[in-house]
């Protein structure tokens, strides 16, 4: 944090400035780390569930549940964030920031309890235990984006003349708790899972305490006088169609057989504010709105994945590779301000693209602890800095949004990740289990395996989701081990292995979506050079346009 600053850190005395000028006044610090606390404590409630989500003895042997199976549980805590976090932004003006604060520390408290108590009756009854952890799931996601509801709108008025850096900073929250609660969650070994769940707890408790008597400020959209209905068009039809789409998604694969009723509720959800505002949005908002997919698939969904793939290929806890990684952002995001006032926003992400390209494309085939680091160097340099500066870009770009533009981005993108990015990547996963068996040499040994150099298809089951939005192939139970019995052990260890360590080569097809990012980037850096480069637009000047 710059010299200047500092003491205003180690002062942190709350700061009503419902009724000042918020560019002109001293920022609230107090309600800045409370802020920060607040997000560390949602990293805390990902990272213990995806490490749990990660241990074949809960999920295979307790639960009973494929990896794709295991993509929808990983899903369920993501894709309702997107609930909490563009309903409270549509209503947060009203009820206010405290109230989110306190409904978010709620939700996140009912999810620990919930873990611990679906832990402890699962070895008696695998089904309670499977609703607990699933629906504890929904409850946290709900918390976790309320959090994000009120903490983004918050730092980007009392920092309203340098957003992107402080968002940056801001969102060092989210690593720096992806690294505390994972080293204490590796540390703990072999403790009961329940403890570890717990830990959340803490973090909750801390900042609902240090907000708790805090003023939050007043939003700029608010004290700019845009209407609500101004607030509305940015985000149009567009967006809401987007929304509607991945929510439909979502209920269906939930509650299965209410197709119909969903896609009435969705849909009229999406007619329903074009009609009231007649705009279809801004174009660019709607573009920022699209890559939000591919954005949150490569960080969040890579994040939620990587510890469970890299597990048969390290000799270490893999867990260490997401903390790791989580260490270079967490440094990074708290040095961003030079960084992204020497490249530019837009520059900065398409040289992120660049790096988390390559970085994915190493990891997928690298061996030996030295160089998986450095390939997840790699990568962490290209996703540290993708999701603070898209939200930058978007308060920067549709100020007149208010809360619900600035929350709406990370929304979808966590929509998108826990409906198809997650699910996704477990599908690539359940791919390759198959086609790097069908490709080494000892398949072609075992009667039965093999047909046209393909694995057999009465080896194998056909599954899909979302009406075959994601369809992929996976293993009938047994069926591997039926084919291996009497066969040499080196041919068992040869194909098992293969099978195993499968998921690695499926980060090398993730590139896929920061390759989807670099040429959105590119387009979005030529429309700025053609209006003279990129600058912030400001409500008090030109009006946000």
């Amino acid at each position: 944090v710059p010299p200047s600053e500092v003491s205003l850190i180690n002062n942190p005395t709350c700061i009503d400035m419902s009724d000042t000028n918020q560019g002109n006044s001293a920022p609230d610090m107090k309600l800045f780390w409370g802020c920060f606390i607040a997000l560390i404590t949602t990293s805390f409630g990902f990272i213990t569930r995806m490490f749990l989500l990660d241990d074949p003895t809960i999920t295979s042997d307790l639960l009973g549940l494929d990896d794709a199976e295991v993509g929808i549980f990983k899903g369920i805590q993501i894709w309702p964030f997107a609930i909490s976090i563009i309903g409270f932004s549509l209503i947060i003006d009203k009820v206010g920031y405290k109230f989110s604060m306190i409904f978010a520390a709620v939700c996140q408290i009912i999810w620990a309890i919930m873990g611990i108590t679906g832990l402890s009756v699962a070895a008696d009854n695998p089904q309670l235990a499977k609703d607990l952890l699933f629906w504890g799931g929904l409850i946290l996601a709900l918390g976790n984006g309320t959090v994000e509801a009120f903490i983004n709108p918050v730092v980007a008025t009392i920092f309203d003349k340098d957003k992107t850096k402080w968002l940056n900073i801001l969102h060092a929250g989210w690593p720096g708790g992806l690294v505390i609660a994972g080293i204490i969650t590796i540390m703990m070994g072999g403790a009961d899972w329940g403890l570890k769940l717990g830990i959340i707890i803490i973090p909750a408790l801390i900042y609902l305490v240090m907000l708790i008597k805090c003023k939050f400020p007043v939003q700029e959209r608010v004290s700019a006088g845009v209407s609500y209905k101004d607030m509305l068009k940015e985000f149009g039809f567009g967006g809401a169609a987007v929304v509607a789409l991945l929510i439909f998604l979502q209920l269906d694969q939930t509650f299965p057989g209410n197709s119909t009723a969903f896609i009435l509720i969705c849909g009229a959800m999406a007619v329903g504010l074009g009609v009231y505002t007649m705009s279809l949005g801004r174009p660019l908002m709607f573009l920022l709105i699209l890559i939000m997919t591919p954005l949150a698939t490569t960080e969040i969904g890579t994040d939620g994945w990587i510890s469970g793939i890299m597990a048969g290929i390290v000799e270490f806890h893999a867990g260490w590779i997401l903390v790791y990684t989580s260490v270079i952002m967490m440094v990074l995001r708290f040095f961003a301000g030079p960084i992204v006032h020497s490249m530019g926003p837009v520059k900065l992400l398409i040289a992120s693209s660049v790096l988390a390209i390559v970085g994915l494309k190493a990891l997928s085939g690298v061996n030996g602890v030295a160089m998986i680091f450095g390939a997840a160097t790699l990568y962490a340099l290209g996703k540290t800095f993708f999701w603070p500066t898209m939200l930058g870009i978007v308060s920067e770009q549709t100020p007149k949004g208010g809360a619900l533009t600035l929350n709406s981005v990370s929304g979808i993108g966590m929509l998108a990740v826990g409906v198809l990015g997650f699910p996704y990547i477990g599908a690539l996963q359940e791919k390759k289990a198959v086609s790097e068996v069908a490709g080494i040499e000892a398949a072609a040994t075992v009667p039965g395996l093999l047909e046209k150099g393909q694995v057999t298809p009465s080896a194998l089951e056909n599954k899909d989701i979302y009406y075959g939005t994601i369809s992929y192939q996976t293993w009938k139970t047994g069926e591997l081990d039926k084919l291996l019995e009497g066969q040499s052990e080196e041919t068992i260890k040869a194909i098992n292995t293969a099978k195993d360590n499968s998921g690695q080569k499926a980060l090398g097809d993730m590139a896929i979506f920061p390759g989807i990012m670099l040429v959105a980037y590119i387009m979005i850096f030529l429309y700025f050079r053609s209006k003279g480069g990129y600058k912030p637009l400001d409500l008090s000047g030109d009006g946000g346009h």
